[in-house]
């Protein structure tokens, strides 16, 4: 996106259970670490550049399974 980005501090606890940057009562800190389990249930990554004042890119990853016919 090509929003404030995320520091380098908060980016270091993006995936930590209960993180916000949200005031209170806004959130709770859980939809990164919950997206990133997913991922790795499906054996796939998750990762986050971000530069303050820039945006953030997140990329997501799976692997193409082919279905037996």
């Amino acid at each position: 996106d090509t929003g404030c980005g995320i520091s380098k501090s908060d980016l270091a606890h993006i995936f930590d259970p209960f993180f916000t940057t949200k005031d209170v009562g806004q959130g709770v800190g859980l939809g990164l670490t919950v997206c990133l389990n997913i991922i790795k249930a499906h054996e796939g990554t998750l990762t986050v550049i971000s530069k303050p004042g820039s945006g953030t890119q997140v990329t997501i990853l799976l692997p193409i399974r082919h279905s037996k016919g």
